[in-house]
């Protein structure tokens, strides 16, 4: 592919016009199997952005939250050509913090790549390109963070997209179920149920999910399973 010959290109979102420069702060990059939600056990490649301005008690990646490098569009593409897959998962931090990532998503797409972007729920995701697969965290009373859930985003959400619900107690779980009920969350969109990694009773959070009658996806973390907390994977 050839280089962007520009320093800073435009393009729209919601409405306005914005600046940017075609390149992204990267905490790291990799390739592994995914981990979670539907695609759970497929190989993919990760890109992980830096910067993230939610604190959850539970975060596993709080090395993203400073540091990081630029790369170009063009880098990141060449590196992600190089992978076995076409599967694209963009992370953080929160992703959706660095303006840039929505025109790439966009090049991603139609470069024939299929990107999951792994989003807080605190960022607004409207103009994300509708091939676009979101997987949006709601965040639990537990997680600390609860009031920055921005709940337009759901009127916003395809029905092949995912909400993640990260569960640190049995009262988060029931906060997650009467959410779903509330929105009719398990009839309009994809629901996952993910326990807090070795820290909750499963077994129990299993329970009470089935007994909910709700139509969520009850998720353990592959990757922890098989790498434990091995950064790069």
């Amino acid at each position: 592919m050839a280089p962007i010959p520009v320093s800073e290109l435009r393009f729209e979102q919601r409405g306005e016009s914005f600046s940017y420069r075609p390149r992204l702060k990267i905490t790291e990059r990799f390739f592994s199997l995914q981990g979670e939600g539907l695609h759970a056990g497929l190989p993919c490649s990760f890109v992980r952005l830096t910067g993230c301005a939610l604190r959850c008690v539970y975060c596993d990646t709080e090395y993203a939250f400073h540091g990081g490098h630029w790369q170009s569009f063009d880098d990141l593409e060449a590196w992600l050509h190089d992978q076995p897959t076409k599967l694209v998962q963009i992370t953080g931090g929160e992703p959706l913090h660095q303006r840039a990532v929505w025109p790439w998503v966009d090049h991603l797409i139609e470069l024939g790549f299929k990107p999951l972007i792994e989003t807080s729920g605190a960022v607004s995701i409207a103009g994300l390109h509708p091939l676009a697969h979101i997987v949006m965290d709601l965040k639990t009373p537990d997680s600390g963070e609860c009031d920055r859930n921005l709940w337009s985003n759901l009127e916003q959400l395809k029905a092949t997209d995912e909400i993640k619900f990260v569960i640190c107690s049995r009262s988060d779980l029931q906060w997650a179920i009467d959410t779903i009920r509330c929105h009719e969350l398990d009839t309009r969109f994809k629901v996952l149920i993910s326990p807090e990694w070795g820290v909750v009773d499963k077994t129990q959070l299993a329970e009470d999910l089935l007994a909910s009658g709700c139509q969520a996806r009850f998720q353990l973390q592959l990757h922890k399973m098989i790498w434990q907390d091995a950064r790069g994977k």
